[in-house]
């Protein structure tokens, strides 16, 4: 029998602006496209290109090498804030709301 793995829970969200902060990629920033809970990897837009080969399906597609975004490791990004850059992510409560804010100027993600 094969245990599945236990989503975890990250303070990231799709379509916000991260940057990256290791690897091949370092430096560069983009949008969340889509998380994965269980691997604990996120797409970034425009960002870790790979060429794929493209199998043809049915008659409007053509096949042939085509380049996606390949996902990267969740610790390897940091969330930009558009006062003081890469930060990390608080929580702050308003009104029975919790709130994402920047931990280094407490302004609203």
């Amino acid at each position: 029998m094969v245990k599945k793995k236990q989503r975890t829970k990250y303070k990231l969200k799709k379509n916000d602006l991260v940057k990256i902060i290791t690897g091949k990629e370092k430096g560069k920033s983009g949008r969340i496209l889509d998380i994965d809970s269980r691997k604990g990897r996120i797409m970034i837009e425009g960002l870790n290109m790979v060429k794929k080969a493209i199998r043809p399906k049915g008659q409007n597609q053509k096949g042939g090498i085509t380049e996606i975004e390949a996902s990267v490791d969740i610790s390897n990004v940091m969330i930009v804030c558009k006062k003081c850059g890469p930060t990390r992510i608080g929580y702050s409560f308003e009104s029975d709301k919790k709130i994402r804010v920047c931990r280094k100027c407490g302004e609203l993600l």
